[in-house]
């Protein structure tokens, strides 16, 4: 097993992060359409990821047309019109920014959970994505691969029960009024296919992130820390704001 670095980018404040982000992310995004004519990109939903987004949303010279779009897990059971589904929240707080139509394939949550989840494997196809744009959860989680994490899950997409840690950060975001209401079973894509990217720009903002983004920084690869599995992928760049950061590198940003 191959380790790779991570590079971390520290910033001062969650808009700060957000612009070096976003940035870094056209960036990529701008060399895939240059070599190829297209470019596939892996996309989080959730407010850590908020700056990033608007940043790249904004980005100039880079036709999103030529861009397909995928989302990384989306909850099972909740109305097609909740504005908690993910694929909404990305098409709100996302898509409608860019400038013309984008092709954007939403996990299809409508279906029984498991056909959802193999649909999804089979419209991501295998072709790797371009860029892969993340965040850690609270306990480290990548999508909704919560701890103990598999590493190395043959599927593509899978169906998981999502613990107490993940529910808990749900509400506590304020998404859902309380932990109870948050579903207890989500769609994701598996660590193996989220890693299968040329490129991976992670966006961490907040203390309560803290822990995770030195757990993940300190420790080799472990599936008690989802985000571990980052240095399996020889380039990673781990954005975070000064709140997010370890103590010796809080102090710097």
């Amino acid at each position: 097993m191959t380790l790779h670095p991570i590079r971390l980018h520290v910033h001062g404040t969650p808009e700060e992060m957000g612009s070096a982000a976003g940035t870094r992310a056209a960036l990529l995004l701008r060399e895939a359409l240059a070599a190829r004519g297209s470019a596939r990109v892996m996309l989080a939903a959730a407010p850590s990821q908020a700056h990033t987004l608007r940043t790249l949303a904004a980005a100039q010279d880079l036709d999103f047309g030529a861009v397909t779009f995928f989302h990384m897990d989306d909850y099972v059971g909740l109305p097609l019109d909740a504005r908690q589904g993910f694929g909404n929240w990305l098409e709100a707080n996302f898509l409608s920014l860019l400038p013309g139509p984008t092709t954007f394939h939403r996990i299809p949550v409508d279906q029984a959970a498991d056909e959802a989840a193999a649909g999804y494997a089979r419209t991501m196809g295998e072709e790797p994505f371009d860029v892969l744009l993340c965040g850690l959860g609270v306990n480290a989680h990548l999508a909704f691969n919560d701890p103990p994490a598999d590493f190395s899950d043959p599927r593509a997409a899978r169906v998981v029960e999502l613990d107490a840690v993940s529910r808990r950060q749900q509400a506590d975001e304020g998404h859902f009024p309380t932990v109870e209401d948050v579903p207890e079973r989500a769609v994701t894509v598996t660590i193996p296919r989220l890693l299968h990217s040329a490129h991976v720009v992670c966006s961490v903002p907040g203390g309560e992130k803290r822990a995770a983004v030195t757990r993940t920084l300190g420790l080799d690869p472990t599936p008690e820390v989802p985000g571990t599995a980052l240095k399996l992928h020889p380039d990673v760049d781990l954005y975070v704001d000064a709140a997010a950061a370890p103590d010796a590198e809080a102090s710097r940003g």
